[in-house]
């Protein structure tokens, strides 16, 4: 399949009505509005050919890169590629979604996590911390640095309402997450959710609101589910 020939069934898939959604969730042009689940269909073919994936990512279509992040093969993805699909993220979807998840399945997760994560550019710092959350998801207790888990929880705790927007929020799953996916650290988690109680973003002209923490943690360990991890985090 050809770059244009998947771009033509993008668009086909499309609906007003998708894409008047997502402009309104921040979204930029170019965007044809295509559900997720409708482009799930070209995933099994547009896998294979991973210079395909690429060139759906830099086309900078909004479908085109989602796409792109779901076909990836994110072990194959060099260092150097990711942190380009980072400055081409415009909204914080991609960035919090598609290249979060890839990074963090990648041979450079840690590395361009704590990077990203002291960025000045909101979009690069809310990657930063998706993809160390995401990262959590996946990765075994074993090969977590939990000290230094630890000291990222106390730096949202001190500073979570005075960083950007999108970072608040990050920051708030990333405490969800650390008590979701890290037993030893549940406890910290669930007092620093509490610490920084209600995180307010500004997620524009949605129905969208940011999770309690200490309630979704809590709806996490009622369930039994602390300390499951995942085996992928890309969706």
């Amino acid at each position: 399949m050809t770059l244009e020939e998947v771009m033509q069934k993008l668009e086909a898939m499309g609906t007003e009505q998708t894409k008047k959604t997502l402009l309104r969730h921040g979204a930029k042009e170019p965007l044809f509005g295509v559900r997720v689940g409708d482009m799930k269909k070209l995933v099994k073919e547009v896998k294979r050919d991973q210079q395909l994936v690429q060139a759906l990512y830099d086309t900078g279509n909004y479908d085109a890169m989602y796409l792109a992040g779901l076909t990836v093969d994110p072990k194959s993805m060099p260092k150097e590629r990711l942190q380009a699909w980072i400055k081409e993220a415009s909204w914080y979807a991609p960035a919090e979604y598609t290249v979060a998840s890839v990074a963090a399945e990648s041979h450079f997760a840690m590395e361009l996590a704590r990077e990203w994560i002291e960025s000045k550019e909101e979009m690069v710092a809310t990657c930063g911390w998706n993809t160390y959350s995401n990262y959590l998801s996946i990765t075994p207790d074993e090969q977590l640095d939990k000290e230094e888990i630890k000291r990222l929880l106390m730096r949202v705790k001190e500073t979570i309402h005075q960083e950007q927007n999108r970072v608040r929020y990050t920051m708030n799953q990333f405490v969800i997450s650390v008590g979701a996916y890290v037993p030893e650290l549940h406890q910290e988690a669930l007092e620093v959710a509490a610490a920084i109680g209600k995180v307010h973003v500004d997620v524009g002209q949605t129905a969208c609101k940011v999770p309690l923490a200490t309630e979704y943690i809590k709806k996490i360990e009622e369930r039994g589910s602390v300390g499951k991890k995942k085996k992928t985090c890309i969706c």
